[in-house]
């Protein structure tokens, strides 16, 4: 049978063994790869060495292990993909960073996943339904979060998309939604970003003094100079619109002569095209070069849009002094906005075209057929965006109405579990209340075998009735208390509280009543009694307990010494209030000397004799052939001298 058992702990140790090793190599590895992943953090270094450095962290972690290191490993990949013009790669790790984020619930990771690829999907694949929805499922990850920061950075940016396809009005509804995130946000650059956007969507709608009044109110705030030009040069085309074309010209002159914008070519050719179009509108003849200069400038950074604006601007001022050149300008415009699919510029290119060939059935045909195309397709956009933000308002409210009946079901389990829980605590209380009372009796008896004396037995009775008398009064109390609390539906933490103290004190019991260490480490035990049993204001000097032969101390005089002393120290933490304690330690011949002092407040005769706890240690001092003095009056302390036989 002991053989068994050997052999089976040695495996279970061989076992463990080979468990730590594994376990020691897995996380060796995943710190590896964590290094890695700085490496790739380090905005020092290249791009391609960034990439280089991701993907060893992403070879060398273990993907069984569900964490958010994995997907942030993830993320950065597909961040300097995108960085590095890597689309086919982007595309394919974003599936599969989506799935294992949804997978550990790991809504901050996939929030910027979704904001990067509605990032792609607008700028670079020029997707705009798929951008907007992506752009969508961040803002709800956000708002989970409680992100509102980036919840506004992303419904601006749907509002733009909006704003490009014609949406003006759920554009407007999408940033005055973006601003409720942006009202206690030190974000002045997404506040200003929105004020631009709605000003512009007022602008579309021909509603030009609240374009003006959000377009000056971005200008205001934002900090950022080459946005604030970008906000000028849209103030100056709604003034355009508005036919205020010198405030235009002044404006546009204005930011036409900062270094911002002449450093940023593509910006520099639409504030050139803006002002010599505004001037041109106010009366100028010869703007034909000045309008020249900015389409080349479009032509040489492949700015497809400002060359259509260019060829749109050259076409009007040519219409009625070339009608053969406009013709050639407005047919550019038309071939530009097939290649780049903006079909509305191609209609109102063919309006002004019919200006001169009202008579050109072709082109009546193919604006009649534009106009109602474009319609259809506005509509459907306003639609489709409608449809997207309530599918998923919808999806959010079903997952929440469903997270509540999970928690109703929850609760209902927990009650359950915590009526059982109760009822197995009683029975588990009222065991160890039994258990107590075994053993204290059991030891008691076992001692008293061993005692011949009178002494002896009245002072393990005496013992035993005082116990008894704490189980009664303490525990009792407490354990009718939890039962009252249980019959009125209290709390369960109140309860399972009152439950763990019962506990405790039923585990102080026990240790009070454990035989006490009578060997080597007898003086250690003894001196840490002292120290535990002393207030935390009070001073405590031990002395002479290093010089004592405890080796030649009988056993039964150390039991009655650590027991002893404890009632002391107990009796003065209690009711003596006591500054300073002193213990001091002495062989005298065949005798232990053991003098007790402290400053307390002391106590009369009369209430000395009546304290039942003195009273028993005298009576184990005398038990085991010693003496015990005891000495004090109120207000100037109290002393005991103890005798023990080696």
């Amino acid at each position: 049978m002991n053989k068994a058992i050997l052999f089976f702990f040695c495996g279970l140790l061989l076992s463990c063994g080979k468990d730590n090793k594994h376990n020691f190599k897995q996380q060796t590895i995943q710190d590896s790869a964590l290094f890695y992943f700085d490496e790739a953090q380090d905005k020092t270094r290249s791009l391609v060495d960034r990439k280089i450095s991701i993907e060893k962290a992403l070879q060398l972690y273990n993907t069984k292990t569900k964490d958010t290191n994995y997907t942030k490993i993830l993320y950065k990949k597909n961040w300097l993909n995108y960085s590095l013009g890597e689309f086919d790669s982007l595309l394919k790790y974003d599936d599969t960073l989506i799935k294992y984020a949804l997978k550990i619930d790991d809504k901050s990771t996939l929030g910027m996943q979704e904001y990067l690829m509605g990032y792609y999907f607008e700028v670079v694949a020029n997707q705009l339904d798929s951008a907007f929805v992506r752009y969508n499922k961040s803002k709800t990850n956000y708002l989970a979060l409680q992100d509102s920061s980036w919840v506004g950075k992303n419904l601006v940016n749907m509002a733009g998309i909006q704003q490009t396809q014609s949406d003006f009005f759920g554009s407007k509804e999408t940033i005055t939604e973006a601003l409720q995130f942006f009202e206690n946000n030190d974000n002045t650059g997404a506040i200003a970003s929105s004020y631009s956007v709605l000003g512009t969507n007022h602008r579309k709608l021909f509603n030009y003094n609240d374009a003006i009044l959000y377009l000056k109110k971005a200008i205001k705030i934002t900090d950022s100079d080459s946005d604030r030009n970008i906000y000028k040069n849209n103030l100056a085309a709604t003034y355009l619109d508005n036919k205020e074309y010198k405030k235009a010209i002044e404006i546009l002159k204005s930011v036409s002569k900062d270094s911002t914008v002449i450093n940023n070519e593509k910006e520099y050719a639409r504030v050139l095209d803006n002002l010599a179009y505004a001037q041109w509108l106010a009366g100028a003849l010869h703007v034909e070069t000045p309008l020249i200069q900015p389409l080349n400038i479009r032509k040489s950074i492949n700015d497809l849009r400002g060359q259509q604006s260019s060829y749109t601007h050259l076409g009007e001022f040519y219409s009625s002094i070339n009608e053969q050149k406009a013709r050639a300008y407005f047919d550019t415009v038309i071939q530009i906005s097939k290649v780049i699919n903006t079909p509305k510029a191609e209609q109102d290119v063919l309006k002004k075209m019919l200006q001169f060939s009202d008579k050109n059935l072709q082109l009546r045909d193919r604006y009649i057929v534009l106009q109602d195309s474009l319609y259809q397709q506005e509509l459907k956009v306003k639609t489709q965006f409608a449809k997207y933000k309530y599918d998923d308002k919808s999806k959010q409210e079903s997952i929440v109405r469903l997270e509540k009946e999970n928690a109703l079901k929850e609760l209902q389990t927990e009650q359950e579990q915590f009526a059982n829980l109760v009822g197995k605590a009683i029975v588990i209380c009222l065991l160890i209340v039994l258990v107590v009372i075994y053993i204290i009796f059991k030891q008691r008896t076992k001692r008293l075998k061993t005692q011949n004396r009178a002494d002896r037995l009245e002072a393990a009775y005496t013992t035993e009735t005082e116990l008894s008398s704490r189980l009664h009064d303490d525990f009792g109390a407490g354990l009718n208390h939890v039962m009252l609390l249980l019959q009125t539906n209290s709390d369960k933490e109140i309860v399972l509280d009152e439950l763990d103290g019962l506990y405790k004190q039923s585990r102080d019991f026990s240790r009070e009543i454990n035989e006490v260490e009578t060997g080597e480490q007898y003086k250690q035990s003894l001196v840490a009694l002292l120290q535990i049993q002393k207030p935390e204001n009070t001073n405590l000097f031990i002395t002479g307990v290093q010089n004592i032969s405890w080796e030649h101390v009988d056993q039964w005089s150390k039991v009655a010494l650590y027991k002893v002393l404890r009632e002391l120290m107990i009796n003065m933490r209690k009711h003596s209030e006591a500054k300073l304690v002193t213990v001091k330690f002495s062989e005298e011949s065949n005798s232990l000397k053991i003098n007790y002092e402290d400053n307390g407040v002391g106590a009369s005769k009369e209430a000395l004799i009546l304290k039942n706890g003195l009273r028993n240690t005298e009576k184990r001092i005398k038990a085991i052939g010693g003496t015990i003095s005891f000495d004090t009056e109120t207000g100037k302390g109290f002393r005991a001298l103890i005798y023990l036989p080696k």
